[in-house]
C-alpha cells in the first residue's frame, strides 16, 4: 500500500469480489479481493480503518496526479453534497474518501483502490470500495 505522487493514466476498472462492508463485517479490517487483468492472479488487500489509505485530495490537488474531471469521468468519486463539504469536494458515498496504490505481486501491474469509511447514519458504519483501477504512470 503506497501513495501515488506521479501523474497517472487510468486504464480500466477491475471488478472486486465485495465492495461494501458494514459494522461488524469491518472488524479490524476488510479484505478487498480482485483479479489482475494482466495475469489473472487473485490479489487480496486488507483495509484497516483509520490506518489504511491516503486522502483523495492528494490526487486532484493542483492536478498533481489526476484531474478532477478524470476522477469524475471514470466514476471513481462523485461531487460531495453541499452540507457535507467538510469531507472534501469529491467523495465516495458522501463519506471521508481515501485511496492507495498497490501492485500485483505476480506481474507488478499497478492498481489504485479508492474507498470511503465513516458513519453513514447513527449505528451504521460503512466502508465502501468505489473500485480498483489499473493505472500506468505518464
Amino acid at each position: 500500500m503506497y501513495s501515488i505522487s506521479k501523474k497517472i493514466f487510468i486504464e480500466k476498472q477491475v471488478s472486486v469480489v465485495k465492495n461494501t462492508f458494514s459494522n461488524a463485517e469491518i472488524g479490524n479490517s476488510a479484505e478487498v479481493k480482485f483479479k489482475c487483468c494482466n495475469c489473472g492472479h487473485e490479489n487480496i488487500v486488507k483495509i484497516t480503518p483509520y490506518e489504511s489509505g491516503f486522502p483523495i485530495f492528494q490526487l486532484y490537488n493542483n492536478e498533481k496526479v489526476l484531474a478532477k474531471n478524470e476522477l469524475l469521468k471514470n466514476k471513481i468519486v462523485s461531487e460531495t453534497s453541499i452540507n457535507l463539504l467538510h469531507f472534501g469536494e469529491l467523495t465516495v458515498n458522501d463519506l471521508p474518501t481515501l485511496y492507495f496504490g498497490t501492485d500485483c505481486p505476480s506481474c507488478h501491474s499497478k492498481y489504485i483502490c479508492v474507498f470511503s469509511y465513516g458513519e453513514k447514519q447513527p449505528g451504521l458504519t460503512l466502508l465502501t470500495i468505489s473500485g480498483v483501477w489499473k493505472y500506468d504512470e505518464i
